[in-house]
């Protein structure tokens, strides 16, 4: 599959690849993507499938999304990087650097755990209102932002769910993402991730102090399947932490990257 991509700097020393997470795209990290070139990173930031500009597929599943990403640094001959991703990317990368641990120079994983947690009322609410929407009526964004509000009342979730809000070729609307294929396999998503060999070069994990996707209980797997690892919060952040709080998360991230 030929996953859509932004790339900024150039340095094949010091690469680095970011995974979205669900809803997510390449879109969401683009700011950050581009403070890490300017410190001399190269940074491929790739739209998962089903999401952004990638290709749609029926299959999504955790198995899937790995093989992308292995054929994604196939592809753009991308060595030993180190692997970023935030929540559904976060467990793309764990399951990658676990199945791949050669391939894999550091790890940073975003508020995700390995553990299933199950999906949450606010997917169910995402999914009801993104169907709620007839995309070939709406004439503007603040139009689909009303429509939004009967669903979800935080601003800060819409605003993000519409981004995957598209032109299309007639100057219509549509939805970027593929709805049907992620709601019909969102169990999948939150599966667990399980191996039976840990991955022992530095990793990160980042929660958001008001978040609960990393929880206390889940430090033990995290320690058995990351034992070099550190797990740190950032207190006033929710699951949203590079976007909360940019600076923060630029400052522990870019120290986790400089070090040997």
């Amino acid at each position: 599959m030929n996953l859509f991509y932004r790339k900024f700097g150039e340095n094949s020393a010091k690469q680095v690849i970011i995974l979205h997470g669900l809803f997510g795209s390449s879109d969401n990290w683009v700011t950050y993507g581009k403070r890490l070139a300017e410190k001399g990173y190269e940074v491929y930031i790739p739209d998962q499938r089903n999401h952004g500009r990638s290709p749609h597929s029926d299959v999504f599943n955790y198995y899937a999304l790995t093989e992308d990403l292995f054929d994604f640094m196939d592809q753009h001959d991308i060595e030993n990087p180190v692997i970023i991703g935030h929540s559904m990317g976060g467990k793309v990368a764990m399951m990658f650097a676990l199945e791949n641990p050669a391939l894999v120079k550091k790890l940073i994983v975003v508020d995700i755990a390995p553990q299933s947690t199950g999906p949450r009322s606010v997917h169910k609410k995402i999914f009801a209102a993104m169907r709620s929407i007839d995309t070939g009526k709406i004439k503007s964004r603040a139009e689909a932002d009303k429509l939004l509000q009967e669903y979800i009342h935080e601003e800060r979730i819409r605003m993000f769910i519409l981004k995957n809000l598209r032109r299309d070729e007639k100057g219509g609307f549509r939805w970027a993402i593929n709805i049907n294929a992620i709601e019909d396999n969102l169990n999948f998503i939150f599966d667990s991730i399980k191996s039976s060999s840990a991955f022992t070069k530095p990793s990160l994990f980042i929660r958001g102090g008001k978040s609960d996707y990393i929880r206390r209980q889940d430090e033990k797997i995290i320690k058995e399947l990351f034992p070099n690892s550190k797990i740190v919060t950032i207190e006033g952040a929710s699951h949203w932490v590079h976007a909360e709080a940019p600076d923060k998360f630029f400052e522990i991230t870019y120290d986790f990257l400089e070090k040997p």
